[in-house]
């Protein structure tokens, strides 16, 4: 459990060792990081921002069709998170809470983007955390505006909505999806906090319930983000993209993950693309005596499983993304950060 200091500065709060942290916010330690409310369980919330190095008008015809993506145009990068003008009506914030983070602001609220998280947890509520992998997935869309333009696609594991709230700036329907109802709800709160991101781009976001270790989505109208039929033939009928970030850390689930997305593609109608995320995270254990990435070779194991699985029905190719693009939002991109692409196609 978390134990707050007086104070609600996140560099101020102290925890015990049975928590989990996130370490994007380590290197912004003088950075203010607003407190803003506890959630259902009494976890402190912050509200931290993003600094966006893009703008919307200056996607070119060509990298819309696929082509040279050298047209973009992008800022220098500052040194760290910046700031943001005021709240989008409808937010939940205060005036006070929009003054304090606005001390550092620069630019339009197109080029922040404000996410509500924890920033200590236990394992099970990770995905209350801005974890690294998402900054880059994040990044990665923002880069292939052209992959995303118009598309319906599927966040698994999208623990705060980052990523999805970037792909609404270019997909016509994101669907959002993760478990648990504080979680969800926090999505829900990110997505209306940056409205005016995907209302630039046209696109909607919907926060739905996907648990990956049951074959069917809940349709229960009495439960939280369950999905209408209307939803899941529109799912069905028209998803092209699936992704996810930093889902990787457990090996049960990094096997329910992979079980998640064969049978997506295959209830597909169309062929998709699938991108992941990983850190790839070195580990001191006793049982080996030495750093190994025990989560990430079997995040790997798991990729060649699946490249050669052969049901006669459809086939995935897996390819790593180099992550030498333009980088389009401002976090640090260490080497130990992976992009893999997997396509899934018909058997002919």
């Amino acid at each position: 459990m978390v134990q707050l200091a007086p104070a609600v500065a996140m560099d101020e709060v102290t925890f015990r060792s049975d928590t989990v942290l996130s370490d994007v916010h380590l290197y912004t330690p003088n950075h203010r990081h607003l407190m803003v409310r506890l959630n259902s369980v009494g976890q402190p919330v912050f509200l931290s921002q993003f600094k966006l190095l893009w703008s919307q008008d200056s996607w070119t015809d060509s990298g819309a069709k696929g082509g040279d993506h050298g047209d973009v145009h992008t800022k220098e990068p500052p040194s760290a998170e910046t700031g943001s003008t005021g709240s989008p009506p409808g937010s939940g914030h205060t005036q006070e809470e929009d003054d304090i983070l606005g001390e550092e602001a620069q630019g339009s609220p197109h080029d922040i983007i404000r996410i509500e998280h924890t920033m200590a947890t236990p394992l099970e509520d990770v995905g209350k955390q801005v974890w690294r992998g998402a900054l880059l997935l994040a990044d990665y869309i923002l880069f292939r505006q052209d992959l995303f333009r118009g598309c319906t696609a599927l966040e698994l594991g999208a623990g705060t909505g980052l990523a999805s709230i970037i792909a609404a700036t270019a997909a016509r329907t994101v669907y959002c999806t993760d478990v648990g109802a504080d979680l969800l709800a926090m999505c829900q709160r990110n997505i209306a906090l940056n409205s005016h991101l995907a209302a630039a781009g046209g696109g909607v976001v919907k926060v739905k319930e996907l648990d990956w270790l049951k074959d069917d989505l809940c349709t229960d109208p009495e439960v939280p983000f369950s999905w209408s039929q209307e939803e899941i033939s529109d799912l069905y009928n028209h998803t092209t993209i699936l992704f996810a970030a930093e889902v990787f850390y457990d090996d049960d689930l990094t096997d329910a993950v992979f079980k998640t997305l064969s049978r997506l593609a295959h209830r597909l109608k169309n062929a998709c693309t699938a991108i992941l995320s990983v850190e790839k995270r070195l580990n001191f254990t006793l049982r080996h005596l030495d750093v190994t990435c025990e989560a990430y070779d079997h995040f790997r194991s798991c990729l060649r499983a699946l490249e050669q699985l052969a049901d006669g029905k459809l086939r995935f190719v897996v390819e790593p993304v180099e992550a030498s693009f333009p980088q389009l939002l401002v976090y640090e991109r260490i080497q130990q950060l992976e992009l893999w692409k997997i396509i899934a196609e018909p058997v002919t």
